[in-house]
């Protein structure tokens, strides 16, 4: 080689070093300016930022949820999108079994999560298990009950289901529009407890759909998320049949004159879990951000949601929200021995964790349901 093609092959190497140099941050600026996406399919305000922001940051991951109201519009819409469109799933409790026989999500490791630090009773959760192999992890709950207007309605009178038939809110009654809901507080009004108020024979079935028809003059209409919101605080309806705080909760810190509490009769737990999407690849951040969840930081994050708020199945998330915020704490009866302590309501009998039908088809309910709010 000459010396001046030295030279050459040396400023050309030199040349490509120099472009090596200036173009590799330009690639790792670009990578990390650009997220991993994790596709979630839940009710509204999982994926927003009060509860998700943090981990996107620290994490540089972005949720993009597609949001549902209802178990069965959950399962419709997973049935209509193609095979892994869905990397985490919220589901509630009592659809897992079906998201699991129908193939929609993967058998998740016990040993990842922190059940040690779980409530007994939500350790071993009805639905997320079948023997030893896991399907879904709880991260919050909460209780259906009556919520009412407290300028119009006393706490007295709502400690019954009976409240529904209350001629002061003839009329004034709004439904949550989810069958499960409300069917299983009518349920619960006609003294079905044993084994629950969704395991029923033909005849209480009937009964129930009889009782459930005499309602129809009280009712001022059914509502979605929103409507249940603004029908509530505008005062367009006067009380409301198939929620509980997770509407109400919100409304009082706004400064509405509305409260749940749960009957004599007996309350309805609603349960959120996560599920693995089938055929995901990203195991790894997924299981990061559960576990976010539910430390004592995601925990706190959970109850408090802005979207609507939830209770905790963990001891550490119980002691987080007393130190974080006592006056939540306390409204929410996470605190042990509270007379509206959820763990108290349970060993009392006057909580049931809702579900499916056991004794009728789920369709039964929702065919009944869609003749009631056309009759």
């Amino acid at each position: 080689m000459t010396r001046s093609t030295f030279t050459l092959s040396r400023r050309r190497l030199l040349a490509g070093a120099a472009g090596a140099a200036l173009t590799t941050p330009m690639i790792n600026r670009a990578w990390a300016a650009d997220p991993v996406e994790i596709n979630m399919l839940a009710w509204y305000g999982h994926a927003e930022p009060d509860i998700v922001a943090e981990f996107e940051a620290a994490n540089n991951v972005k949720f993009v949820p597609k949001y549902y109201a209802g178990g069965d519009n959950m399962l419709g819409l997973i049935a209509q999108s193609p095979p892994g469109t869905y990397d985490l799933i919220l589901s509630d409790a009592e659809f897992v079994q079906q998201l699991n026989m129908a193939g929609y999500i993967e058998e998740m490791d016990p040993s990842l999560y922190p059940f040690d630090d779980f409530w007994p009773e939500y350790q071993n959760f009805p639905g997320h298990w079948t023997d030893d192999q896991l399907w879904s992890v709880m991260v919050r709950f909460g209780l259906l009950g009556v919520s009412y207007n407290s300028d119009v309605m006393t706490r007295e009178e709502a400690m019954s289901y009976n409240a529904f038939w209350n001629p002061k809110i003839t009329g004034k009654l709004g439904h949550f529009d989810w069958h499960l809901p409300s069917l299983g507080q009518v349920s619960l009004l006609m003294g079905n407890r044993d084994p629950s108020p969704f395991d029923i024979s033909e005849d209480a079935w009937e009964a129930v759909m009889d009782k459930t028809l005499s309602l129809k003059p009280q009712v001022g209409g059914y509502f979605d998320y929103g409507g249940t919101f603004a029908s509530l605080k505008n005062g367009e309806m006067l009380a409301m049949a198939g929620i509980g705080d997770w509407i109400t909760g919100v409304l009082q810190k706004d400064g509405a004159p509305v409260a749940s509490v749960i009957p004599e009769e007996g309350g309805i737990q609603w349960t959120e879990s996560y599920s693995i999407g089938k055929g995901t690849t990203k195991h790894e951040i997924i299981n990061k951000f559960i576990n976010y969840m539910l430390s004592p930081e995601g925990q706190v994050k959970s109850i408090k949601m802005a979207a609507y708020p939830g209770l905790s199945p963990l001891k550490s998330g119980w002691k987080a929200i007393q130190e974080a915020d006592p006056a939540e704490a306390k409204r929410s009866g996470l605190i042990e021995g509270d007379d509206q302590s959820p763990i108290k309501l349970l060993s009392e009998g006057r909580l049931f964790f809702r579900d499916i039908p056991r004794q009728q088809d789920l369709e039964d309910w929702n065919d009944f349901w869609s003749e009631y709010k056309t009759a």
